[in-house]
């Protein structure tokens, strides 16, 4: 049985890794981060929360992805 994850789909990983590119610039206009999409505040609660949490936090990532006008 492959264990191997599509392409982009991190957040079904387990452990789930973070979303963080190294590209750490927080956006004063849509209050996320302009690398990861993430608010400071699940930044913040990345290394202590629970998959589940993370997932969640991937979730509202690809939400973001299609709300953002990235040009």
């Amino acid at each position: 049985m492959s264990t191997d994850l599509p392409p982009g789909a991190p957040e079904l990983a387990t452990p789930v890794p973070s979303p963080c590119i190294s590209l750490c610039k927080m956006n004063r206009d849509t209050g996320f981060c302009e690398g990861c999409l993430r608010t400071i505040e699940e930044i913040v609660a990345w290394s202590g929360a629970d998959d589940a949490f993370k997932r969640a936090v991937w979730a509202e990532i690809r939400r973001r992805e299609h709300l953002i006008d990235f040009e």
